[in-house]
């Protein structure tokens, strides 16, 4: 049987620390991001969390001051962030786990396009922007302004400022659909970290080597104000594959018992899993 992982242990309180932060008014996005980053690590101190937020402190007081417009913050950005310090993304990072992860997007320069908006994002707001994450369908980028006088960039481009069919072709290309304004509304921290999480999942899903990755990120999923019953099913099987039989087949009863009343089939399957995860033990 496998001990369960470090996240699970929580040495430093972190799993603590996301749950209640996450259901703060008004979450610390970079906050959220750099616990779930000391979990990742199995970090038994707040060392890696106090230099980031640091960090995020010191890039921003490298903006110039007296920006107006939206148009001068995203060029300032572009700037600093993608010029001259080099952060952007490539193919490439969509393959690592620390493009996931804000403190080593912060050391690498590197990462996913929704943790270098993120990056933007918080390097921004500590220096007085309107700025925002917006989540376009299949790539995350940033945005600096009221609705009228919005202006988008793309932080995994280095930051370049998109046009309306920049955008529309980002959106086009990912999904087949149109822009529609409703894509262009600031994302809600939980949302962001929900987005985060959904591709750590689908990277460790495809490495079933890393289930280790899977738990401690369905587990903070768990912990996230709304997420659906589903999940508790996912962590279940992560238990049993991880050979946590016990565990894993009494989630998997728990599982059941909230869908008996709408999926009884559902439920009878699921049931019939536990019982074979019990018999592992044999």
């Amino acid at each position: 049987m496998h001990d369960d992982s470090a996240a699970s242990a929580d040495p430093a309180g972190h799993l603590r620390r996301f749950a209640e932060e996450a259901r703060a008014d008004r979450p610390d996005l970079s906050l959220l991001c750099l616990l779930l980053g000391a979990v990742a690590d199995g970090a038994d101190d707040d060392t890696a969390v106090d230099a980031a937020q640091i960090e995020l402190d010191r890039l921003a007081g490298l903006l110039p001051y007296g920006l107006r417009t939206p148009l001068a913050w995203a060029a300032a950005l572009e700037r600093l962030l993608g010029g001259e310090l080099g952060f952007h993304g490539t193919p490439a990072d969509y393959g690592r786990l620390e493009s996931s992860l804000l403190h080593e997007v912060l050391r690498r320069r590197r990462g996913l396009p929704i943790l270098l908006s993120v990056v933007w994002v918080e390097v921004a707001r500590r220096a007085g922007a309107p700025v925002y994450g917006v989540a376009l369908p299949g790539h995350f980028v940033v945005g600096f302004g009221e609705p009228e006088e919005q202006v988008l960039a793309d932080p995994f481009g280095g930051g370049r400022v998109l046009s309306e069919s920049d955008a529309s072709l980002l959106v086009e290309g990912a999904t087949g659909a149109r822009l529609e304004p409703s894509m262009l509304k600031p994302a809600p921290a939980q949302d962001v970290l929900v987005r985060i999480l959904n591709n750590i999942r689908a990277w460790a899903t495809a490495r079933p080597e890393r289930s280790d990755v899977a738990l401690w990120a369905v587990d903070l999923s768990l912990l996230l104000p709304s997420h659906p019953a589903r999940l508790r099913y996912e962590r279940a099987q992560l238990l049993v594959r991880r050979g946590d039989f016990l565990t894993g087949a009494a989630e998997l009863d728990a599982y059941a018992d909230v869908v008996a009343m709408v999926e009884p089939a559902t439920a009878e399957a699921v049931r019939g899993r536990a019982r074979a995860a019990r018999a592992m033990l044999n």
